[in-house]
């Protein structure tokens, strides 16, 4: 599966701790993250990572096209619910629009990152590969 990682500054050590947490699961799927997460994350895992642009670069945009042309699978995104930015908040409801759109799993917190993780442990989100393999 395709994993797509965002997170706003103060949320960025704990994508980091969340990945390092569950790196045996993510290790068996592509990973791919905004600049700074996915360098944060990769150094502190190992994990290969396949980095977009910076959030403020259009990173946010390039995952939100991706979930639209059907090649993200899963979000993880941990944004800064106390943000005060407009923009901020705007890019996480587009994301989430995506994601509602196309049918994509997202965890925008903690909890809901965990169930998820440990749900495409055990196979659950395998529906996903199914679709795209009818779609070809």
């Amino acid at each position: 599966m395709n994993i797509a990682l965002l997170a706003h500054d103060k949320k960025k050590e704990l994508m980091v701790q969340f990945c390092t947490a569950y790196k045996s699961i993510l290790a068996k799927h592509s990973i791919y993250a905004t600049a700074t997460t996915g360098r944060l994350v990769a150094d502190a895992t190992g994990l290969p990572i396949s980095l977009f642009l910076a959030h403020n670069q259009g990173g946010h945009q390039q995952v939100d096209a991706r979930i639209a042309y059907d090649e993200i699978d899963l979000v993880f995104m941990f944004p800064d619910p106390d943000s005060r930015e407009p923009y901020s908040e705007q890019q996480v409801m587009e994301t989430l629009r995506q994601c509602d759109k196309h049918n994509v799993p997202v965890a925008t917190n903690l909890a809901s990152a965990e169930m998820l993780i440990l749900g495409l442990q055990r196979g659950d989100l395998d529906w996903r590969e199914m679709l795209r393999t009818r779609k070809r």
